[in-house]
């Protein structure tokens, strides 16, 4: 997933993804110690979501750049709509 994507993402959908970004890691790994990984590049990404995932909830937390409430996120879905008619 895209930065830009993860940013129009409320906090709690951040920390929905974050939790089974590190569920799936966590299975990858134990699928990697059996030697049964069918993608290895899966768990690059996997890590560098989790990392990009991090730092955005980090930044909300210190107000440098703060995520979109779901209000906003109701009426931007709304207003693109509108535009689209």
């Amino acid at each position: 997933m895209k930065k830009e994507q993860m940013r129009e993402l409320t906090r709690e959908e951040l920390q929905q993804r974050k939790s089974e970004t590190e569920e799936e890691l966590f299975n990858l790994g134990l699928q990697k110690a059996g030697k049964e990984l069918d993608n290895p590049l899966r768990l690059r990404i996997l890590k560098r979501d989790l990392a990009r995932i991090n730092t955005i909830l980090r930044e909300d937390e210190l107000k440098i750049q703060p995520l979109a409430s779901q209000e906003e996120k109701v009426s931007s879905s709304e207003e693109k709509e509108e535009k689209e008619e």
